[in-house]
């Protein structure tokens, strides 16, 4: 094989100017016949957790069953890239726990967003019909597209070696449940405006915020440490409802440089630039809002809003006591 031949191709595709997303390789652009897909949600997670026949609500109130949701993708792009990627976190989420915490960051980033972003692209397909009107069109969400670009961007990297020069893109988060208090093993969230994604394997919980450049696992870290702990499922939320309120309060969207190619270069590597100086990265916490993201991510345990808020300058928390210190919580108090 010559070295022409064996060299990566190192060329970026966007498909949001034409707004490629049906009949186009979802990581290429190349067109695709109607059966080229890929399960967003791969075989082997609807197998191991018999999850093909469970339904799904998209934001057009439409149902669809997991085993129905595909994107399209060409033959090279799923052999090489999204085929090995499912093969490498499906080997770590069989051994535990210990394998996915060992999996870079990098892997688990793609992993996490191939399923993210097969979500949007179908709810953006979505939209494209002219029969269909969904009451909070994403397309329509100047904010969120510009998020999306930049997702995307980094998201590439599944396709292109791309290095990420002294940053990671997102905040990617991994939590232990207590097998005694936690008997559900599967367990799937996002929240699409906000770029966040949960995923529950067995005794594993996987949270990413997008596109934030790790800044809120940053301001989260003296939390995320204290969470290293095997958590009761009413922990678990808490800290997601920590994490899906600080992504609404992320105010900036990281751009993406990928720095001028030499010849021979065997792959691209991307700065990142953060506007931090006419704007605050984080709007202020309000324990209000704040107290609203915990009563959803509270609804298994139907805790009344005016619980969480009994103190307003001290939301309700079962991750710490009233001293501030981290509690262990060997069963949901009645």
């Amino acid at each position: 094989m010559s070295a022409s031949a064996a060299a990566p191709d190192l060329t970026l595709y966007y498909p949001f100017e034409d707004k490629h997303f049906a009949d186009h390789c979802f990581l290429c652009g190349t067109p695709t016949a109607p059966a080229e897909t890929v399960l967003v949600f791969d075989q082997w997670l609807l197998e191991r957790y018999n999850w093909a026949a469970q339904q799904i609500q998209l934001l057009d109130q439409s149902v669809q069953t997991y085993q129905n949701l595909r994107i399209p993708c060409c033959p090279g792009c799923r052999t090489r890239y999204v085929a090995p990627l499912e093969a490498q976190v499906a080997t770590a989420a069989a051994a535990g726990p210990a394998s996915l915490r060992a999996l870079d960051e990098k892997t688990l980033f793609l992993w996490l967003g191939k399923m993210f972003y097969g979500i949007l692209v179908l709810e953006l397909l979505n939209e494209l019909n002219p029969l269909i009107k969904p009451q909070y069109p994403l397309s329509e969400n100047g904010q969120m597209l510009r998020r999306l670009q930049a997702f995307f961007q980094t998201f590439q990297a599944l396709r292109v070696p791309i290095v990420f020069e002294d940053f990671v893109p997102a905040s990617i988060f991994l939590l232990e449940t207590d097998p005694r208090q936690d008997p559900i093993p599967f367990e799937y969230d996002d929240d699409l405006t906000t770029m966040t994604f949960s995923i529950k394997l067995d005794q594993t919980v996987l949270i990413a915020s997008f596109i934030d450049n790790g800044m809120l696992r940053q301001a989260m870290r003296r939390v995320y440490e204290a969470a290293q702990r095997p958590l009761h499922p009413v922990q678990v939320a808490e800290f997601k409802a920590r994490v899906y309120y600080g992504a609404h309060l992320l105010n900036v969207v990281p751009d993406y440089f990928p720095r001028p190619g030499q010849p021979g270069d065997e792959h691209l590597v991307y700065d990142t630039l953060i506007d931090d100086i006419t704007r605050e990265i984080f709007n202020p916490w309000e324990n209000a809002a704040y107290g609203q993201s915990l009563q959803e991510m509270w609804k298994r345990w139907q805790i009344p809003y005016t619980e969480i808020m009994r103190n307003p300058a001290q939301p309700l928390s079962y991750l710490y006591d009233a001293q501030g210190d981290p509690l262990t919580l060997e069963s949901f108090p009645a």
